[in-house]
């Protein structure tokens, strides 16, 4: 696979562009290489997901800020298309054209190039809104992947007049416009006239006049719905990332297409484990007489009730952190596993019994306590002395 060109370079802006300069740099190269324009011209289509590809990434500040730091791969985190809405691997035609239609496409219609030029068959219809919901997963339903089942509140088609918004022959053919849904102004100016072609005002564009609405959902083509929905989330999926799901959102008006549903996530606290990317963080405490004669140690995995044995060598200092290889999150990607850090505190009795009493008193009086380190400089110490502080 070819490596990517710099988001910037195929934009061809500067850096430190802002949000109008890359919206203006995307919208001239999508219309100079819309498919629409280059029928059948494959390096055309290329060149149209490639400047959208930008576009998707350059136009959010947070995702902006995550390729500038690390890259094209960490850019296409959160992404329609690819894994579950995290990606650009599978990043087609079809999204390009979706994502261009949503910031281009004019009042929100989701047909084709056409609307940006003031073309438009019959009966154009109006694309539903694109809904977002929250999904809150625990640290070990990401860890393995899980099928979760939801509830959403939407607008789906009548069943009633199967989304024509009419009774049964109440519908009929708009005369201003023909059908069509599109009418020709002239304009005059002192440069001229121009001709400025539009949504009918008479149908809304639509093509149509409904003289009967239909009675279940009074001229509209939907009803509101709560409908049940399972989302399929991969192992490894971070807060932050979405998962689209193509024409779950609501209905379009009239018999329209429906918009897309985003299902963004979002990660309940563990009581145990701290997540840091891919990789997971734990506190084991560490007895004292272990971490003098060393010895081995449980070490708690994930989702596991079995934990791991580590042998702790004699003489281990509280504050020191183990690595386990391959035992963090699944990446999402489907590359191996992230790592888990074991960071290990010395514990100190705060009730002893008398004998443990006797015995620390019989520790103390050891060549080996007056063996203990002089105290000395802290490490926020060393970090000012460091830069001069």
């Amino acid at each position: 696979m070819a490596a990517k060109r710099d988001y910037y370079e195929v934009l061809g802006i500067e850096r430190g562009a802002d949000e109008d300069a890359i919206k203006t740099a995307y919208r001239k190269l999508a219309l100079q290489y819309h498919p629409d324009r280059n029928p059948g011209d494959a390096g055309a289509e290329a060149k149209f997901k490639e400047a959208t590809e930008a576009y998707e990434v350059l136009k959010d500040p947070e995702r902006r800020a995550r390729y500038d730091r690390f890259g094209h791969e960490a850019a296409s985190a959160g992404v329609p298309g690819g894994m579950g809405g995290v990606g650009f691997d599978n990043f087609d035609l079809a999204d390009a054209l979706r994502a261009f239609m949503r910031d281009f496409g004019g009042g929100g219609g989701g047909g084709g190039f056409e609307d940006l030029f003031g073309g438009g068959g019959e009966g154009a219809m109006r694309r539903g809104n694109d809904l977002r919901v929250r999904l809150k997963l625990s640290l070990e339903e990401v860890a393995t992947g899980v099928k979760k089942t939801i509830q959403v509140k939407r607008q789906v088609t009548c069943e009633t007049c199967e989304g024509s918004g009419a009774q049964k022959g109440g519908k009929s053919t708009c005369a201003t416009c023909g059908g069509q849904g599109r009418v020709r102004q002239v304009r005059s100016s002192l440069f001229g006239q121009f001709v400025n072609i539009g949504p009918c005002p008479k149908c809304r564009g639509t093509g149509s006049i409904i003289e009967k609405p239909c009675l279940k959902c009074r001229g509209d083509g939907r009803i509101v719905d709560v409908s049940t929905i399972t989302v399929d989330v991969p192992a490894g999926i971070a807060e932050g990332n979405y998962i689209p799901l193509r024409g779950l959102g609501d209905a379009g008006p009239n018999g329209g297409p429906a918009g897309d549903l985003q299902v963004h996530i979002e990660e309940k606290e563990h009581d145990v484990f701290e997540r840091d990317g891919d990789d997971l963080h734990v506190d084991v405490p560490l007895g004292m007489s272990k971490a003098a004669l060393g010895g081995a140690l449980d070490v708690p995995l994930l989702g596991e009730e079995k934990a791991k044995s580590y042998n702790v060598p004699a003489g281990t200092q509280s504050g020191k952190t183990i690595r386990l290889a391959g035992f963090g999150l699944p990446r999402l990607r489907g590359r191996g596993k992230g790592d888990l850090y074991a960071h290990l505190t010395v514990w100190t009795p705060t009730k002893l019994s008398s004998r443990g009493k006797q015995l620390f008193e019989e520790l103390g009086r050891l060549p080996d306590e007056a063996r203990v380190p002089k105290p000395g400089k802290t490490l926020l110490d060393k970090v000012k002395n460091a830069f001069g502080g």
